[in-house]
């Protein structure tokens, strides 16, 4: 149990729900039956499936009419609103994978499936009672010597051990975790190949928080207890 929560932890961004799987087959939670899903290994549905409004806001739309980014994205989840920008120059080929997804609707009704607080938030792969979402691309290569950094506030993109293995599961740093996740640095990743910052947010930070706050399933679940919904993304430029 131990060393399979802190694979987790230390390999968040593997890009599936398998860790969570095992950790909640070997016990670790707790039945019940209160509504939290907590019986099922599974977040409960979230309360409110359909999305309050199908366009950004005006604060929304008025950060991004202030980047100087060639591309910003606003995504509308079920705790708020979100905008980043996007580095079109320093990860191309993350940032044009990124807008294909976007601009086809492959995120909308989408959930973050893993939320771990004080680390990442971390979404683009399941719909809601943990099934994978179909309709995945070819792999793309790892842009993560790019210059930019796992701060907090930027966007990256999850994969698996193996480098180039990305496609469309992304995750926010809800904290610095430079010195964890950015290429050549190997207390979490030995092999210091690190993940490829694409972008940042830009308005609804505060959501990213209130994703992180969100109660977990069960100590160490590493996946809220109600689903976290991604309404939808919609390029804004």
């Amino acid at each position: 149990m131990t060393m399979i929560t802190v694979w987790a932890r230390r390999a968040p961004l593997a890009g599936a729900l398998a860790a969570l799987f095992l950790v909640s087959a070997c016990g670790g939670g707790g039945g019940g039956s209160d509504g939290t899903g907590a019986s099922s290994g599974r977040p409960a549905p979230n309360p409110q499936p359909n999305p309050p409004t199908n366009s950004c806001s005006a604060a929304g739309v008025a950060a991004s009419t202030a980047s100087s980014a060639a591309a910003t994205v606003c995504l509308l989840t079920s705790k708020g609103e979100i905008v980043i920008e996007l580095e079109s120059v320093k990860a191309p080929v993350t940032v044009a994978n990124f807008l294909q997804y976007v601009n086809e609707g492959f995120y909308t009704s989408t959930l973050f499936h893993r939320v771990v607080p004080g680390f990442v938030v971390q979404g683009g792969g399941f719909i809601t009672g943990s099934v994978a979402k179909t309709g995945l691309r070819s792999a793309i290569v790892l842009e993560s010597n790019n210059g930019l950094s796992n701060v907090r506030g930027t966007i990256a993109m999850a994969r698996t051990s193996v480098p180039n293995s990305a496609t469309s599961q992304f995750y926010v740093n809800s904290v610095d975790n430079s010195a964890c996740l950015d290429h050549g640095r190997t207390s979490c990743d030995t092999t210091g190949n690190g993940y490829a910052v694409f972008g940042r947010v830009i308005s609804g930070l505060s959501t990213i928080d209130a994703i992180s706050a969100e109660p977990q399933l069960y100590a160490g679940a590493e996946t809220p207890a109600t689903e976290v919904l991604l309404y939808w993304a919609k390029q804004l430029r």
